[in-house]
């Protein structure tokens, strides 16, 4: 009997590959403003530096990472302006998002929201942080393609991208992680009552307390204690 061989397609090695980058890059085990090391990459993920470019090129076009002449790739640094120009348009894409969803979402789509949000509760529960963004990012994301409109969700990802490691590394105390999941349980209400003004408006919110809370870390990065997303 012949082993079959199985060939993982280039396309589908790179994307692996560029999920466990954008993960290193998120979670800051690569630094802003730091330069990716190819040689050292290919042996941490263990693979060759052909879909490592390719992974590399993807998450430069999401905005996580510069390509610049004579240096190559570094993990984007964004300036205390670029940040705040970010969550301004963030706000927006998230509520105008909010609204959207809250008329158009299938009663499936509520069903798959509503599961996560109670998972990531349990994820806040054991104080487990990467379980916990990685569902908080989901259910954002699941609210936005509910939106269903093929150019908001193209422009909430990439403005979306540039703000992930913040996000994930932003310092918040005890009291501010439970006020950022009391806005989450106000946010399923609302999308349960189908209420779009009320999701806009919470929505909004939310991302303008996010940037609160990041400003907070940029400027007095010893100031805080507990991680949240």
């Amino acid at each position: 009997m012949t082993a079959e061989i199985i060939t993982i397609p280039r396309t589908a090695l790179h994307e692996r590959v560029a999920d466990r980058l954008r993960e290193l890059l998120v979670e800051g085990a690569i630094a802003p403003g730091v330069k990716l090391n190819e040689r050292e990459l290919s042996e941490r993920l263990d693979v060759s530096r052909t879909p490592l470019r390719e992974a590399i090129k993807m998450l430069a076009a999401e905005g996580l990472v510069e390509l610049l002449p004579n240096r190559g790739a570094v993990a984007v640094s964004l300036s205390e302006q670029d940040v705040l120009n970010t969550f301004e348009v963030m706000a927006e894409l998230e509520g105008m998002s909010g609204e959207l969803a809250a008329k158009r979402i299938t009663d499936s789509e509520l069903a798959e929201i509503k599961a996560l949000h109670y998972e990531m509760l349990a994820a806040h529960t054991r104080s487990d942080l990467s379980a916990y963004y990685r569902l908080n990012s989901q259910i954002h994301k699941a609210i936005n393609s509910a939106a269903k409109n093929p150019v908001l969700l193209s422009t909430y990802t990439q403005v979306n991208a540039r703000l992930q490691a913040l996000r994930f590394r932003s310092n918040q105390d005890e009291a501010k992680w439970k006020r950022a999941v009391k806005e989450h349980e106000q946010m399923i209400e609302a999308l349960s009552a189908r209420d779009g003004a009320a999701l806009r408006a919470i929505l909004v919110q939310h991302l303008n307390n996010k940037r609160d809370v990041v400003m907070e870390q940029i400027r007095h990065p010893s100031s805080s204690q507990n991680l949240s997303a």
